[in-house]
């Protein structure tokens, strides 16, 4: 394993390594006004939800690492502490690397990215039309990480007004749905990521229950050649394990008894065998039944 000391490297080492490991970002595409009216759009990935209530996000608008000079949305925000922050669709993805362009100080990037000005309700920043969700803020607060290149400034921003299209909500009306949403999120370097139905998948919160934990996963199965670490998670999110009634009445289904009746006499391959299966029913979320292969005898 390759060890650093961040005292040992320069600021443009730092921010390679970390763009590249605290990944994917949310990306913050921040509208804000100088106190001229001048309105400027950029782009932070530095950016993420840190409450709801009340509802507040931060974002960093950081010192330029090559000459530590300071950027126009923070320059805004200090003459009128207002922004729009509006959500990165897949749509939008290459008008928005444009805005992150450094044109001079009055230039409006809404024009050379081609995005659409849309007013906003509360708050003098316009929103940007195209986005999925717009959030219209106020700043708390800006706190200031150092004063040397890279350093952050944290902008503290309170959501005052929410903005969604219609076509990302589910068929209720009443939430977001997250397989329309087509999000884009930041990596390092040029890499970005997509956040669509094709690859998206859930995870139960063991906030809901009190999990047993792998500790209390047989040895068997805990060693397993077969289930990965991700699979023993999933086994140890269950409140209590299936009564031998239920075991019973799992492994007279058919393909339970096929591996039984394939490998009578050959107890490690019978084994490997219900692992599999077991896998396979976890990899679709069916971790009641995971268990009652695992446990069958």
């Amino acid at each position: 394993m390759l060890t650093l000391e961040t005292k040992d490297l320069t600021p443009l080492q730092i921010q390679s390594y970390l763009n590249h490991a605290v990944a994917p970002r949310p990306i913050c595409l921040a509208s804000t006004v100088d106190k001229d009216g001048n309105v400027n759009l950029s782009p932070f990935s530095f950016f993420n939800l840190f409450s709801v209530n009340p509802p507040v996000c931060v974002f960093s608008a950081s010192r330029r690492v090559r000459d530590n000079t300071t950027k126009h949305t923070l320059e805004n925000i200090k003459e009128v502490p207002e922004c729009v922050i509006n959500i990165v669709s897949y749509d939008m993805v290459q008008q928005v690397s444009l805005s992150s362009v450094e044109y001079p100080a009055g230039v409006n990037e809404f024009t050379k990215a081609g995005l659409t000005e849309q007013p906003s309700q509360l708050v003098k920043p316009p929103c940007v039309a195209e986005s999925p969700v717009q959030l219209e803020c106020v700043i708390k607060d800006v706190i200031a990480l150092g004063d040397g290149p890279g350093a952050g400034n944290l902008i503290i921003a309170e959501v005052k007004m929410i903005h969604i299209k219609e076509e990302i909500l589910n068929e209720a009306g009443t939430t977001i749905d997250q397989t329309k949403t087509d999000l884009v999120a930041r990596l390092g370097a040029d890499w970005y990521c997509r956040v669509n139905a094709a690859n998206l998948f859930e995870v139960a919160k063991p906030v809901r229950t009190i999990g047993i934990g792998v500790d209390n996963i047989p040895s068997s199965i805990r060693n397993s050649r077969v289930l990965t670490g991700n699979n023993l998670g999933q086994l140890g999110n269950v409140e209590a394990l299936p009564d031998d009634e239920a075991i019973d009445e799992y492994t007279q289904r058919d393909e339970i008894k096929e591996i039984f009746d394939a490998t009578i006499g050959d107890n490690r391959t019978r084994e490997l065998q219900l692992h599999l299966h077991a896998k396979a029913l976890l990899e679709d979320g069916r971790v009641a039944e995971a268990w009652m292969v695992l446990l069958a005898e």
